[in-house]
């Protein structure tokens, strides 16, 4: 996955609550297996509301969404953070989340972050008009009016993040440890190496 270390640009101020999965991406867009064009169907029943924010002009490609609280509720489906990912969104900002959602998210190198009401409010305010920084290293959100909110992340996910290690990417770079182990082991077990085909 990409790297994330800096979110900037416009940010969508949705702020609705309760957003489960199936708003993010309705089931029938769910027999693909593919993560491209996942985009088409994101919030769809959201965008046949007239003059709904997600196909504003004003607001096309932004890497932000700003949303309310419980993001990401109901089923786990991962092509949920596919379709966002497909839409754009590589940042979603809001008072709390679905702990499955924040999981499929952070796997797919979309970045979560959890602030206060009154600051997710800030920040709607200002989305109206300006764009939104958010820089993963020191963990802050800030605005061009100066407004900075800092919030928490685990390190493990912060790491990974930053370097845009997925769990694929997090084996590959173990792989001169795991290569030195099969290396010792089938000195130490030789029967084993020869009983899983592998050269003794």
């Amino acid at each position: 996955m990409d790297a994330v270390t800096q979110v900037e640009g416009r940010a969508i101020p949705f702020g609705r609550k309760n957003i489960d999965t199936d708003v993010i991406i309705p089931a029938k867009w769910l027999k693909t297996i593919s993560r491209e064009g996942l985009g088409k169907g994101a919030f769809e029943t959201i965008r046949v509301e007239p003059d709904n924010i997600f196909d504003s002009d004003e607001f096309a490609g932004s890497p932000i969404l700003i949303a309310g609280d419980n993001f990401g509720c109901g089923s786990s489906r991962e092509h949920a953070a596919w379709a966002m990912l497909d839409l754009g969104i590589r940042a979603v900002i809001a008072p709390s989340f679905s702990d499955i959602f924040s999981g499929n998210a952070f796997k797919n190198g979309i970045l979560t972050v959890v602030l206060p009401q009154e600051q997710v409010d800030r920040l709607l305010e200002v989305a109206q008009s300006q764009p939104i920084t958010i820089d993963l290293e020191s963990q802050s959100v800030t605005t061009p009016f100066q407004d900075r909110f800092t919030f928490e992340i685990d390190p493990f996910r912060k790491h990974c993040l930053l370097e845009g290690l997925d769990e694929v990417g997090l084996t590959l770079a173990r792989d001169g440890a795991i290569t030195a182990f099969e290396a010792s082991q089938a000195q130490q077990m030789p029967w084993f190496a020869k009983g899983t085909g592998a050269a003794a």
